[in-house]
């Protein structure tokens, strides 16, 4: 056996294939420019590339390959939104997901374990009734469940926190998880074996603007000139619609999260609670991992804050006493582009040629597939798919917004 292993290792023919080209340098011109390396930029890549025959399209990325937000999100999956658009508009995200792994012929590491989230006052009992209708109605797996039913479903949570006891719960079957750098590196895999090329280490400083439209951006590289443009970039998004002077209500705040050291499985479903401003799931590896509401204030910052950690494990061991003793391993955070009614930014921007992918908050990575298919769609044919229509930009001048406030998973 160690001698096979060592002729393997040392044949022409190992590796077999790499993930990704080696480095190059920038094309004179591009089809598509996608501004963004993480997972919205790469799907809207592959899907071009792959359904639409579009690949000559360059993604750039300032710094490695999803190394944004998509390397620092909590990579929970769900559909239990309030609205009827945004309800339609993940759980179809939520079905592609589930084939993800068939597709890119590359494990994601998709787990359906359910997310439940609690309720502590008899008002939100109300809202997570119509909740309930409203999922069942456009596809979604949600009903509202008793204290018996939680304890059956949780054994080791607090019913009884404090000032707020348990009521009841919204148990949302489809809630599931992935890793997020799997699925990252699933698109950029598959993007790239389609002709796309991705550019790493390579941030966009301006853009040349010539009667309405983006004709070339210019990079730390060099300029390249470009059919259209599609930005992509999670919580820098407001700074850079500022360099072409477009105007959108986007605030970015700081967004945490922390992890414990491993432990034995104990937790599957997804637990969370907004009265608590918590969420705890436990990873595939063992690790508790714990996520809240965004700091109070907008920064363009992502360290992790000793206050944050306080108020949000407090809260946690109010769910769940027993884990006062656990350590922590490690601490971050993210950015968040806040929009007033938690909707998205997709569609169209006052500029001929370019596109927004904008104004995700905290719900960003699980409408990667879902977004990456409908942007490549919009870049494609030009024209708006019905499943992002209500998100575009102008609805705050024709005040049409989605308003999905209290639909994440911890209030902010």
């Amino acid at each position: 056996m160690p001698l096979a292993l060592l002729k393997y290792g040392l044949s022409s023919d190992y590796p077999v294939e790499v993930d990704l080209p080696a480095p190059k340098e920038l094309k004179p011109a591009y089809d598509v420019v996608i501004i963004g390396g993480g997972g919205h930029g790469l799907a809207t890549a592959y899907y071009l590339a792959k359904y639409h025959g579009v690949s000559n399209v360059a993604v750039l990325e300032k710094s490695y390959l999803g190394g944004g937000n998509t390397a620092r999100n909590t990579a929970v999956i769900r559909s239990n939104y309030l609205t009827s658009e945004g309800v339609r508009f993940y759980a179809e995200s939520v079905r592609m997901f589930k084939e993800l792994s068939n597709e890119f012929d590359f494990n994601i590491m998709y787990s359906e374990r359910g997310q439940l989230t609690l309720a502590h006052t008899d008002a939100t009992v109300r809202a997570f009734r119509q909740r309930a209708e409203v999922n069942k109605h456009f596809g979604g797996r949600t009903e509202m469940i008793d204290r018996q039913q939680i304890r059956e479903l949780v054994p080791c949570l607090n019913l009884d926190p404090g000032h707020l006891p348990v009521l009841a719960g919204l148990w949302h079957i489809d809630g599931a998880t992935a890793r997020h750098d799997a699925v990252a590196w699933g698109y950029a895999k598959q993007a790239a074996k389609r002709g796309v090329e991705i550019h790493q280490l390579t941030e966009v400083q301006d853009f040349i603007v010539e009667h309405g439209k983006v004709t070339a951006v210019q990079t730390n590289r060099g300029t390249v000139r470009c059919g259209c443009v599609v930005q992509a970039v999670a919580g820098a998004s407001s700074l850079l619609m500022n360099k072409l002077n477009i105007k959108a209500p986007i605030h970015t705040y700081p967004l945490q999260a922390m992890v414990t050291q491993p432990f034995k499985p104990f937790l599957d479903p997804l637990v969370s609670s907004s009265a608590l401003h918590c969420y705890v799931q436990q990873t595939s590896r063992g690790e508790i991992v714990f996520g809240g509401g965004s700091d109070p204030y907008p920064l363009y910052n992502t360290r992790s804050t000793l206050d944050l950690k306080e108020s949000l494990l407090a809260h946690a061991i109010e769910m769940f006493p027993f884990m006062a003793g656990a350590k922590l391993m490690r601490q971050w955070a993210g950015s968040t582009d806040m929009t007033p009614d938690y909707s998205p930014i997709m569609g169209h921007s006052p500029l001929d040629n370019y596109y927004l992918d904008a104004g995700w908050g905290t719900w960003g990575f699980k409408a990667t597939p879902i977004c990456g298919w409908t942007m490549a769609e919009l870049v494609a044919t030009g024209k708006t798919p019905a499943l992002i229509k209500p998100f575009a930009l102008e609805r705050f001048s024709t005040f049409r917004q989605v308003n999905e406030m209290g639909a994440t998973a911890a209030s902010h």
